[in-house]
């Protein structure tokens, strides 16, 4: 039966240092564009804020593991926050005014404005659930939280701590098995991709391999269309070289075929990657970075070990 190793899974295992403020360096700027009086929409707010900010276009275009904006994900935890605080309200849905308490603390703090102030604010200090005993009785977890990331951003860092662990993980189980494991593994996990259609048509060729391949996929049902697949288990300081590359397409050729997919658990030499961007053929290279990433991803050799949902309150229940 195959071995598991357990992870939390999501798309990526790599969350980017950013430039951007992080959630409370947004409140300053959220009070001043709404000290001119008006009542804001969300997304004019928004996009005054990000201006007001010194947020780049390109800093705009980054995003969360969920595919949100990261930038848009900050400020709106520092609406969030300020909201409950009671500096500023929502006169209707998806609509922001200041009042009186917000232009008082922004004169108190125009150079910038800590979560830990933010909380001194009465209002914020009533809103907050008080420690202790949780829903029927049960303890309530202490939770120590940075205030510099948002809790989104919290969980996201999170994840992908687990998931670079069981990267790590995952190629060292590689490497403790046979060759034919490794070569089964590959396969299980085009599978999982979804090629070779519904009928999961790829097939491991054995040990001996075929003529320099180790594995196939049919694209068709006659098998007229087909993609060859070679796998190399390699040690992670042994890189593939250009003569591997060389080797699989000559294989490819002898075959009639122009399409292939090199994976390995090492890396693959500038050379290597140079060969295949000049050549005709369409080859695919797949070290083990990428293929650790993939097996989470599509979950093979790993199982779910827990779902979080994020939760936030339905604006249409309440119209």
């Amino acid at each position: 039966m195959p071995w598991r190793t357990r992870a939390v899974v999501t798309t990526s295992s790599f969350v980017p240092v950013s430039a951007i403020p992080r959630w409370p360096g947004f409140l300053v700027p959220i009070l001043e564009v709404l000290s001119d009086g008006n009542i804001w929409k969300k997304k004019d707010l928004e996009e005054a804020v990000l201006d007001k900010a010194g947020v780049t276009q390109e800093q705009r275009l980054e995003q969360l593991g969920s595919g949100d904006s990261r930038a848009l994900n900050r400020v709106g935890w520092a609406l969030s926050f300020l909201t409950r605080a009671e500096v500023i309200t929502k006169p209707a849905r998806a609509q922001f005014q200041i009042v009186a308490d917000g232009r008082q603390l922004l004169a108190e703090n125009p150079s910038g404005i800590s979560e830990a102030r933010l909380k001194k604010v009465p209002a914020f200090l009533q809103y907050v659930p008080t420690r202790g005993k949780g829903i029927a009785g049960i303890p309530r977890a202490e939770q120590t939280i940075d205030e510099d990331e948002d809790p989104l951003e919290q969980i996201e860092a999170g994840i992908s701590k687990f998931e670079n662990d069981v990267a790590a993980e995952l190629i060292r189980r590689l490497h403790e098995q046979h060759p034919d494991f490794f070569e089964q593994a590959v396969v299980d996990l085009l599978k999982a991709m979804g090629y070779g259609g519904a009928e999961s048509r790829v097939t491991r060729l054995g040990r001996s391999g075929d003529g320099g391949v180790d594995g196939v996929i049919d694209q068709d049902a006659l098998g007229l269309s087909r993609v060859y697949i070679q796998a190399k288990r390699y040690a992670p300081g042994n890189m593939v070289h250009r003569p591997d590359l060389q080797g699989f397409v000559g294989a490819l050729a002898s075959k009639g075929a122009t399409q292939g997919v090199f994976v390995t658990t090492s890396g693959f030499s500038t050379g290597a990657r140079e060969y295949v961007e000049q050549i005709p053929s369409r080859v695919v290279l797949i070290d083990g970075i990428r293929l650790a990433d993939l097996m989470i991803h599509y979950q093979v050799g790993v199982q779910v070990k827990r779902t979080f949902a994020v939760v936030e309150v339905d604006a249409d229940y309440f119209e």
